[in-house]
């Protein structure tokens, strides 16, 4: 009887292993040789997209401190990424479309700068509607987040554009002596910090989810508090963006003030998401919101998930202006379209030399067909000056005041729509092979009544 017990704790503890090495199984990575490593990034629309490599294929991925597993889209060279272990999962994310389907891989390498770790899991999703590359106007194939932060201790700068992965018993706390120290909260590997926001000029604590993945700045969850109610005035219906699960939309509005410890940020803008978008944000009762690019890029930052601490320190974007888009028009970057591009042609003379201008010989204009970014509109607010100009969601915009966007990038082309209220912008658009053009001044979100437009041609 006591050989059987003995025989059973022996089974007991070898299933226990095994069960262990599947769910535990994932390394952590590690840094060799080096104390540190530092990659640079790009910030795109208050988003980091930085470099990254799995399974030895050079990729791009957005820092999104908002997930808890490595997930790819935007799949190209399927044979090259040598992704295997497969089984069908789904994931859920904001949106009102419920989960989509994935598939989950095992055993992949991962490398983010000198960081290697082996053995990692990677959801793979196949939904094209799923892709951060039409949004930002760069080649982003997936998102990242808590595998990044869990074993290092992170600085995160937004001014100068570069993440630095420190070993922990190499980093040194002088580094951080003067900078404000917050508590954090790591809740199904998320994290979460304690804010505060003016609401009628009372100061209500929130609870929010850090998400280096967003590019606004406040979304609050209404009634999650009961000081947290949308605004009657000084508010409008907006498109908010597009989580894992579909677009979200909801109602945009200001605060006076956010406040992360002592520092404080004043006419920030707020948005609210509608509530058939955040389910799944819900599970978390005690969540109160997001803070998200737009603020974070105003500080740079120290990340501890291990003693649960980040280190804030403002820098030169503290004061920068917060401003909505004006335009009403969400634009994408949808493949590529035929443009006409001008170049000068020099002259030769009968034996193909080229001639030299100083002869008196003139050069001349000549054009070639290219291919450039096909820059479409996707969301159109209603009751936009823009839409009552007559701008419709399809529209492959051409110009802005005079400006070609086959010479712009995504990032560019929006800096015409988030300008200041009143802008006159005149836009050229191709609709099914036909060039229209249109003329409108940018809307005062808050304090528009009627539509302010000078027409199209």
């Amino acid at each position: 009887m006591k050989l059987l017990l003995n025989i059973a704790k022996v089974l007991c503890v070898f299933i226990f292993l095994i069960f262990s090495s599947l769910s535990f199984g994932q390394t952590a990575f590690n840094l060799a040789k080096e104390k540190s490593s530092k990659i640079r990034f790009q910030l795109i629309n208050n988003i980091i997209v930085m470099p990254l490599e799995l399974n030895g294929v050079k990729l791009s991925f957005v820092l999104d401190s908002g997930v808890s597993r490595p997930i790819l889209f935007n799949l190209v060279n399927m044979d090259s990424l040598q992704i295997k272990n497969t089984e069908q999962s789904y994931l859920r994310g904001l949106g009102s479309n419920g989960s989509i389907q994935a598939i989950r891989s095992r055993g992949n390498i991962i490398k983010v700068g000198e960081a290697v770790a082996v053995n990692r899991d990677v959801s793979l999703v196949f939904d094209e509607s799923i892709n951060f590359t039409s949004r930002l106007g760069v080649s982003v194939h997936g998102i990242i987040g808590y595998d990044i932060f869990k074993d290092f201790i992170v600085e995160v700068n937004y001014k100068s554009k570069y993440l630095r992965l420190y070993k922990r018993e190499y980093f040194s706390k002088k580094r951080i002596s003067k900078w404000k120290e917050l508590d954090i909260e790591i809740v199904n590997l998320k994290p979460y910090l304690n804010g505060e926001v003016v609401v009628d000029n009372k100061l209500v604590p929130v609870k929010l989810l850090i998400d280096t993945g967003g590019s606004d700045a406040l979304w609050l969850f209404e009634n999650s508090n009961k000081n947290i109610v949308i605004p009657t005035e000084s508010v409008f219906d907006d498109f908010l963006g597009k989580g894992l699960s579909g677009s979200v939309y909801g109602k945009r509005s200001k605060f006076n003030a956010f406040k992360l410890a002592n520092l404080e940020l004043h006419k920030v803008n707020v948005a609210y998401p509608d509530s058939a978008s955040l389910s799944i944000a819900r599970n978390f009762k005690e969540r109160n919101g997001s803070v998200a690019g737009s603020i974070l890029k105003r500080f740079n930052h120290f990340f501890d998930y291990e003693n649960k601490k980040l280190y804030i320190k403002k820098n030169g974007n503290f004061n920068l202006p917060f401003y909505y888009n004006n335009s009403g028009i969400t634009v994408e970057q949808n493949g590529f379209r035929v443009a006409k591009e001008k170049y000068t042609k020099s002259r030769r003379d009968s034996y193909g030399r080229k001639v030299d201008n100083t002869s008196g010989i003139d050069l001349f204009d000549t054009y070639k067909m290219v291919l450039k970014p096909s820059f479409t509109v996707v969301e159109l607010r209603k009751n936009s000056n823009a839409m009552e100009a007559g701008i419709k969601i399809g529209d492959i915009i051409l110009s802005v005041n005079a400006k070609e966007t086959s010479n712009l990038s995504l990032q560019e082309l929006n800096k015409f729509f988030y300008d200041k209220k009143g802008k006159l912008l005149r836009v050229r658009v191709d609709r099914g092979g036909k060039e229209l053009s249109f003329r409108f001044q940018l809307d005062d979100v808050f304090k528009k009544k009627e539509p302010s437009k000078e027409g199209s041609n």
